[in-house]
């Protein structure tokens, strides 16, 4: 499964399936920021996010998503570094 690294983490792993795709890992918090626009999409207790391939692609919450999971690495890097 593709994934991108930052700061030595995993920020983000995606995979295209039959008939959506889906980004991974999304916790509760995220998707609480981003709610108004995760609301049409599906979201399971395993940290999933599922985008149908009917509907355009959400960049904008996307790209949000990515950012919120860059500065949480951001912020893992830091505390690593501190102790």
């Amino acid at each position: 499964m593709p994934a991108y690294r930052q700061h030595g983490y995993v920020v983000l792993y995606f995979a295209g399936w039959r008939e959506h795709y889906s980004l991974y890992p999304v916790n509760a918090r995220l998707i609480a920021s981003v709610k108004p626009q995760a609301a049409t999409y599906e979201v399971n207790d395993k940290g999933t996010i599922r985008f149908p391939l009917s509907k355009p692609v959400p960049a904008r919450m996307i790209a949000a998503i990515a950012k919120l999971k860059a500065n949480e690495a951001a912020a893992r890097r830091q505390a690593r570094l501190k102790k």
